[in-house]
C-alpha cells in the first residue's frame, strides 16, 4: 500500500530488522555525535540534551534571583511602617521581581523543557535547527544577566512590570532604567521567538516514523500549542517596547494626549501579550501534568482526545481576554460584557484537563512520590487560583478588587499552581534522564511540603488584606488597619517557600551528575519515547511508533532501538543526521544534516545583546559596531548551509532509501521562514491597529496625505519586485545555462526595488512637513513606514547574500533553497510594504 506521499507504508512492516548490524556501527554514531572535549567545545555545543540542561538551569537560576527579590519585599511588607527598603529601591525590586518571573524565568523554563524533552519524546537526534536553539539560550543568558545586574547600579526599572505608560515616559522617568526594561525585555522576546520556531518545526517535521497526529504525546501537543501562541502573541510586547522606545528616545507621541497619543493604546498592546501568556505559561505544564499523571497511575491519561481539544480551546479563547486587565479603564460597556464572558469561558477547557486529571488518578494507582506530589498539589492550588480568576471576570466584583491584594493573591495562585509545581513534578520526573542520579526522594517530600505550606501561608491571607482595601505596589502601610498580622503570615509563609527552594538547590548539588556515562534511567516506568537508551544522539535508532504509549505496548522497543533495528541506525559518511517526516502521518521524506557545532551562533548572540544594550546607555556608534558585527556572525553562520551532498539518496533501513536534500513546502527550512513571517505580519498587523486606534482617539489632528502620483510609483515599483521575487525560484529550477544568474539577478532586482519603494514613499511623506514628534499621525505613519523599510533593508542584505553566493560558486540549480527562502522573504516584503502604504494613503482619506 502507498500513501498519499508515495511511500510504501508497508515497508514498516519489515521493522525492527533482524540482520546483523555492521560492525563499527555504533562507533561512527558515537564518533559523529561525541560529547565536547574542551572548554570551547562546552560553549559552542548545540546538542539539545547539552543545551537543553543549560536552558533549564538558567531559568531555574532566574526564578532563585526572582524569589530573593521576593523576600526582600516581604520583609519590607511583614510590619507597617517598617524601613527594611527606601521606597525607590522597593519599587525597583518589585518591578524586577515580576519581570524576571514572567519573562526571564516562566516562558523561558517551558521553552528549555521542550528543547530538552521534544527530540527524544519524538524519537528524532535533535531538532531541526540546533544552532537556532543554541542562538535562543546564549541570546537570553546574556540579555538576562545584563538586565538583572541593572539592580546593581541603580539602574533597574521602577515602573512596574506592566510598564503603563504615562509613568514611564520621560517626564516621570527621565532616567534610562525604563530604556533598560524597554530594550532588554523586546530583545528577549525575540529569543523566545527563535526558540518558538524550533518547536513548532520540530513537532510537525521531526516525529518518528507512524508518528501520526493521534499518537503524538501529550506534552509535544501542548509545546506546539505554546509555540504557535507566542509567534502570535509576542510580536505584541515587541511592538509595544518599540513604540514606548521611540516615544522615549525620539519624543514621537505614541502614548502622549496632548500630541494625539493615548496610554490606553499601551494596555492594549501589553495585554493582547500578557493575558495569552499566562496560558502559554499553563499549556506546557498542564502537557506535563498530562504526562506525569499517567506514568505515576500507571495507567493512560482518560479522555486524551478531549485533553488535548482543551488545550487548542485554551490556546484560542486566551485571544479572546486580554481586556480582561481593563475593566476599570472606562472601555464601551459592550466590550466589557464581551471580555467578562470570554474570561468565564476559558475556564471551562481548563477544567476538561483538571477533571481528565482526577479521573486518571482514579482510574489508577497514584503513586505519591515526588513528582506524583508536586503534581497533584500544583492541581489543587491552580484550582482554587482558577475558582479566584472567574470571581474577577465578574465585572461588578472586579470593580472591587482591582489593583487590591486579592488580585496578587489570585496571579500568584494560578502562576504558582498552573506552572511552578508542574515544573518541580517535572524536574523530578524527567531529571533521570539527564543525570547519574535521581534527586533524594525524602528530600523531596520535605521540600513538597514546606513549598505547600509556604505558599498557602503566603498567599491566602493576601486575600483577605485584599478585600480589607490593601492596595498593591505599595511599599508600606500604616498601622490600625487590621493589615498587621495577614502581612506577618504572608512574610512567614514566604520563607517557607524560600527555605524549601534553598534544599532544593543543595539536593541538585548533591545529586544532579549531567553528562556522564550513564543515566539514572526510567526509574518511573514512564511510558514515552524519551525513555529509551540513549547518548549524545539521542536514540541509536528511530524506532516506528505504533501506539500513544510505546513502551508500555510495545515491550521489546527499547532493546530493538539499542541494537540498530530500526531507521538510521549508524551516520552515514560520519555526519549527524536526522529523518525528516511529513506534518500530518509523519511519513519519512528526507535525511535532514545536522550541522557540526562552531562558534558563529554563540558570537552573533553576544553582539545581538550587545546591541540592543549599547543602545540603552546612548553608545549609537558602537551599538551600530555591535550590530554590524552580528550581522556578518549570522551570515558566516549561514554561509555553509545548503552545502552539497555526497550522494542524492541515504538508505535508512531495511532497504528504504530517501533523498538528502529537498527543497520548497517540503523542507524544514521553507516552514521556519514562513513562521519568520507571520511574526512580522502580527506586528504589522498591530501596528496598523495602534494607527486605527490613535485615529479614533484624536481624527481632528489627522493631516491629508501626499499626492496619489507617489503612492502609483512606490506601488508600482513593489509589484515589480514582488514578482521578481516569486520568478526566481522557477528560474533556478530551468535546466540550462544561466539559470541560476538569472534567479540571482530578479533577487537582486526585487531587494532594490523594495528599498527604492520605501524611500520613495518616505520621501513623499516628509516633503508634506509632517513630522514623527509632531502628532500621533506621524508618529503611526513614520512607525509603519520604518517597520516596512525595515524588512527592504534585510531584504537588501538578503540581495548581497544571494550574489556573493553567486559570485562564490555556492548556488546551484540542484539545491535551490537559498533562492527559495529570499524569493519568499522578499515577496513578503513587497506585499507588506504594498498593504502599509495603502492603509496610510487611503486611511481616514485618500487626499485625491
Amino acid at each position: 500500500m502507498t500513501s498519499e506521499t508515495g511511500f510504501d507504508v508497508d515497508k514498516y512492516d519489515r521493522f525492527p530488522t533482524t540482520e546483523p548490524r555492521p560492525e563499527g556501527e555504533l562507533e561512527q554514531l558515537e564518533q559523529a555525535w561525541c560529547g565536547p572535549r574542551s572548554p570551547w567545545e562546552w560553549i559552542t555545543a548545540t546538542n539539545n540534551n547539552i543545551i537543553g540542561v543549560y536552558y533549564v538551569g538558567a531559568a531555574m537560576l532566574f526564578f532563585v534571583l526572582a524569589g530573593v527579590l521576593a523576600l526582600l519585599m516581604r520583609t519590607q511588607l511583614a510590619l507597617p511602617m517598617t524601613g527594611f527598603l527606601p521606597q525607590d529601591t522597593y519599587n525597583q525590586i518589585f518591578t524586577m521581581h515580576g519581570t524576571v518571573m514572567m519573562f526571564l524565568f516562566a516562558v523561558p523554563a517551558v521553552e528549555a523543557l521542550g528543547v530538552l524533552l521534544l527530540p527524544q519524546m519524538l524519537g528524532a537526534r535533535d531538532l531541526p535547527f540546533p544552532r537556532l536553539g543554541a542562538y535562543a539560550f546564549w541570546a537570553y543568558l546574556i540579555g538576562g544577566l545584563a538586565f538583572f545586574c541593572s539592580l546593581f547600579f541603580g539602574l533597574a526599572p521602577d515602573g512596574g512590570w506592566f510598564m503603563y505608560p504615562p509613568l514611564t515616559s520621560m517626564t516621570y522617568s527621565p532616567g534610562i532604567n525604563a530604556d533598560f526594561w524597554l530594550l532588554g525585555i523586546g530583545f528577549i522576546e525575540i529569543s523566545a521567538i527563535a526558540g518558538a520556531i524550533e518547536i513548532i518545526v520540530g513537532v510537525l517535521k521531526t516525529r518518528a516514523p507512524s508518528m501520526t497526529l493521534d499518537k503524538l504525546p501529550v506534552f509535544a501537543w501542548a509545546m506546539l500549542i505554546f509555540a504557535s501562541m507566542i509567534i502570535i502573541a509576542f510580536p505584541s510586547i515587541i511592538l509595544a517596547t518599540l513604540l514606548l522606545e521611540l516615544e522615549r528616545a525620539l519624543g514621537w507621541p505614541f502614548f502622549d494626549p496632548l500630541k494625539g497619543g493615548d496610554p490606553m493604546l499601551w494596555q492594549h498592546l501589553f495585554w493582547f501579550f500578557g493575558h495569552p501568556e499566562v496560558y502559554i505559561i499553563f499549556l506546557p505544564a498542564a502537557g506535563a501534568m498530562s504526562t506525569i499523571i499517567p506514568a505515576m497511575a500507571r495507567t493512560p491519561l482518560v479522555g486524551h482526545p478531549l485533553v488535548v481539544m482543551a488545550m487548542l480551546a485554551t490556546g484560542f479563547i486566551s485571544f479572546g481576554v486580554w481586556a480582561h486587565h481593563m475593566f476599570t479603564t472606562g472601555m464601551p460597556q459592550i466590550s466589557i460584557n464581551y471580555f467578562s464572558a470570554a474570561s468565564m469561558a476559558v475556564s471551562v477547557p481548563a477544567g476538561v484537563q483538571v477533571f481528565a486529571w482526577i479521573a486518571t488518578i482514579a482510574a489508577g494507582r497514584m503513586r505519591f512520590s515526588t513528582p506524583g506530589l508536586f503534581a497533584v498539589g500544583g492541581m489543587v492550588i491552580f484550582v482554587m487560583g482558577g475558582l479566584t480568576g472567574v470571581m474577577v471576570a465578574m465585572v461588578p466584583f472586579d470593580w472591587q478588587a482591582h489593583d487590591s491584594y486579592f488580585i496578587v493573591a489570585h496571579l500568584h495562585y494560578v502562576l504558582i499552581g498552573g506552572m511552578v509545581f508542574p515544573l518541580f513534578a517535572a524536574i523530578y520526573y524527567w531529571l533521570p534522564m539527564s543525570s547519574a542520579r535521581p534527586l533524594s526522594e525524602r528530600w523531596g517530600k520535605w521540600i513538597f511540603w514546606l513549598m505547600f505550606a509556604g505558599h498557602n501561608l503566603a498567599f491566602m491571607p493576601m486575600h483577605l488584606t485584599g478585600l480589607m482595601g490593601m492596595p498593591r505596589r505599595v511599599y508600606t502601610y500604616l498601622p490600625g488597619r487590621g493589615w498587621d498580622l495577614p502581612n506577618f503570615i504572608s512574610t512567614i509563609g514566604a520563607f517557607m517557600f524560600g527555605l524549601a527552594v534553598l534544599l532544593w538547590v543543595i539536593d541538585m548539588i548533591r545529586n544532579f551528575r549531567p553528562f556522564g556515562p550513564r543515566e539514572a534511567g526510567n526509574i518511573h516506568d514512564g511510558p514515552g519515547l524519551e525513555w529509551l537508551p540513549s547518548g549524545f544522539y539521542s536514540v541509536r535508532s528511530i524506532p516506528v511508533v505504533k501506539s500513544l504509549y510505546p513502551l508500555w505496548d510495545q515491550k521489546w522497543l527499547a532493546g530493538d532501538v539499542a541494537a540498530g533495528r530500526y531507521f538510521l541506525p549508524g551516520a552515514a559518511r560520519g555526519e549527524r543526521q536526522t529523518l525528516v517526516t511529513s506534518p500530518l502521518n509523519a511519513e519519512p521524506q528526507y535525511v535532514l544534516r545536522i550541522p557540526r557545532p562552531s562558534g558563529w551562533h554563540l558570537f552573533g548572540a553576544v553582539f545581538t545583546a550587545g546591541f540592543f544594550l549599547i543602545l540603552t546607555i546612548q553608545a549609537y556608534a558602537a551599538a551600530v559596531i555591535s550590530g554590524v558585527l552580528a550581522i556578518y556572525c549570522i551570515m558566516r553562520w549561514c554561509w555553509f548551509l545548503d552545502a552539497p551532498h555526497a550522494r542524492k539518496t541515504t538508505e535508512i533501513g531495511a532497504g528504504i532509501r530517501v533523498p538528502n536534500y529537498v527543497s520548497g513546502p517540503s523542507s524544514h527550512g521553507w516552514w521556519a521562514m514562513v513562521i519568520v513571517l507571520i511574526v512580522g505580519g502580527m506586528v504589522c498587523l498591530l501596528a496598523g491597529f495602534s494607527y486605527v486606534f490613535l485615529w479614533s482617539r484624536r481624527p481632528d489632528l489627522w493631516e491629508a496625505p501626499p499626492p496619489i502620483s507617489s503612492l502609483l510609483v512606490s506601488v508600482g515599483l513593489l509589484a515589480v519586485a514582488g514578482v521578481c521575487a516569486l520568478a526566481a525560484p522557477r528560474a533556478v529550477r530551468m535546466a540550462r545555462d544561466g539559470a541560476v544568474s538569472a534567479a540571482t539577478g530578479l533577487l537582486v532586482l526585487a531587494s532594490a526595488g523594495v528599498i527604492a519603494a520605501s524611500i520613495v514613499e518616505g520621501r513623499a511623506w516628509w516633503t508634506t512637513g509632517l513630522r514623527p514628534e509632531v502628532s500621533s499621525q506621524g508618529a503611526s505613519v513614520y512607525a509603519l513606514l520604518s517597520w516596512a523599510g525595515t524588512f527592504a533593508a534585510i531584504g537588501g542584505l538578503m540581495g548581497l547574500y544571494v550574489l556573493l553566493r553567486r559570485l562564490f560558486g555556492r548556488l546551484a540549480s540542484e539545491r535551490p533553497s537559498t533562492v527559495d527562502l529570499i524569493s519568499l522573504f522578499l515577496a513578503f516584503t513587497a506585499a507588506q510594504s504594498i498593504g502599509v502604504m495603502l492603509l496610510v494613503r487611503l486611511f481616514p482619506g485618500s487626499g485625491i
